[in-house]
């Protein structure tokens, strides 16, 4: 395959063209593929061609919802945007477990959140901190143009610091700007914001040490929002007596002791830790992506939360006390209900709506709730039938469609497995077994 140049100059068509014909040895059946899942409103197709570049077609994944779920008193229902086909059946019925026992409560602890202009001084330090503060007044001032109409809400810049960081690396410094922006998640804002304080630094740094372009003392690197918030904290938990969780007391102890223990291995031990913590992030994601927020972006801070102590760790905690069983998350989010795809995404303002279009910090705790139901679900199905029971029960249909399986042949296959445990080899035997008699008959 040779370079091909002018490609961003192509229409659609011509973009599809060039892709099927270069890839793939049946072009007509490649394009056929792309073009089934274009939305037929033209307006609504238009839409999602301008929310990336080189668009082709959509990638579905499934929209679903987890109901039931008991929050602060309220129930709300969760839409869900994930493929992984245990996921919202799991969410679904901690939430049904625990609407029957107080439900969820939750909070946000804060909003705060964070960026830096990254940059490299010369000089001398203690010239550059009194600088600094001399100089900080006007670079708030140079920055209410853009931070006025958020101020008006309540929101804005919070403060301004100088970070020495030349332990780390020689000579760098930073300028850390902490931010209020509100519903908004605020990345857009933040960034125009940094870029501004970056350009006043300069120009002032350069008046004040006099130095020329050719031979900077002060030389910016980057000014960009940090996607790790460990200052923009939601709570959640649920609370119940311990010997009452189950049927009997003494089946609920010994639960709700081991649900403990297996919290504590992967408070202590990363392997655990991380597969722990996809599935809570099985949760969060889904809730995140239906909400049209940015999920890279909360998986990047929320992993990078999880090991601040110096080792990767549990977002979740678990302890009885007194008799009482508490599960608890804390973890940072991120996250708008305007702006962005909110208000473009029709699937997007149809979750929000269904959510009773909530404020960030309605969604944060909606969403920190999405992941502790998520962590129980797997937890106790961990501690009692194992996770293979359930999860392979509803992989079963995608094993079935991937060999194609008719409506009758998916009934007789889902009754077989009733009561035997799922194994893709022992489904694709029993398919080809009921088709073997199919021919026979």
């Amino acid at each position: 395959m040779k370079e091909i140049t002018g490609f961003s100059k192509f229409n659609k068509q011509q973009k599809i063209d060039w892709l099927t014909q270069t890839f793939f040895n049946d072009s007509e059946k490649a394009q056929k593929i792309l073009k089934q899942y274009w939305n037929e409103d033209q307006k609504l197709q238009k839409l999602h061609d301008e929310f990336t570049e080189n668009t082709l077609s959509n990638f579905y994944l499934p929209f679903g919802i987890a109901p039931n779920f008991l929050i602060n008193g309220n129930f709300h229902t969760l839409p869900m945007t994930i493929e992984e086909s245990s996921v919202i059946a799991a969410a679904s019925n901690a939430a049904k477990f625990w609407s029957k026992r107080g439900g969820f409560s939750a909070k946000v602890k804060n909003t705060t959140k964070i960026g830096h202009v990254h940059f490299f001084f010369y000089g001398n330090p203690e010239a550059l901190a009194t600088f600094f503060e001399e100089t900080k007044p006007a670079i708030i001032e140079t920055l209410k143009p853009i931070t006025e109409n958020m101020e008006k809400r309540g929101g804005g810049l919070l403060s301004l610091a100088l970070i020495d960081k030349t332990n780390a690396l020689e000579n760098y410094y930073q300028i850390e700007a902490k931010f209020e922006t509100l519903d908004a998640m605020g990345a857009n804002f933040i960034n125009t914001c940094l870029e501004e304080i970056a350009a006043k630094l300069y120009q002032e740094a350069k008046n004040s040490f006099g130095y020329t372009d050719e031979q900077p003392l002060l030389k910016i690197s980057m000014s960009i929002l940090s996607n790790y918030v460990p200052e923009c904290i939601a709570y959640a938990e649920v609370n119940y007596p311990a010997d009452q969780l189950l049927d009997d007391k003494e089946s609920s102890l010994k639960f709700a002791q081991d649900f403990v223990k297996a919290v504590q291995i992967a408070k202590v031990e990363p392997y655990r830790a991380v597969t722990h913590n996809k599935g809570i992030m099985n949760g969060i994601d889904a809730v995140v992506l239906a909400t049209g927020n940015d999920f890279r972006a909360v998986e990047a801070g929320v992993h990078a939360y999880a090991s601040r102590n110096g080792s990767y760790s549990s977002l979740t905690q678990a302890r009885i006390e007194n008799n009482q069983f508490i599960f608890s998350i804390e973890i940072p989010l991120a996250l708008g209900t305007v702006g962005g795809l909110t208000s473009l995404h029709p699937l997007v303002k149809l979750a929000l709506e269904m959510l009773g279009n909530p404020t960030a910090k309605q969604l944060m705790q909606i969403v920190a709730v999405a992941g502790l139901a998520q962590n129980f679900a797997a937890v106790k199905s961990l501690i009692t039938t194992g996770i293979q029971e359930g999860h392979m029960k509803m992989h079963l249909m995608n094993i079935l469609n991937q060999f194609e399986a008719t409506e009758s042949e998916k009934n007789t296959i889902v009754k077989l497995f009733e009561s035997r445990p799922v194994s893709h080899s022992s489904v694709v035997e029993a398919l080809e077994n009921l088709r073997n008699e199919q021919k026979v008959l």
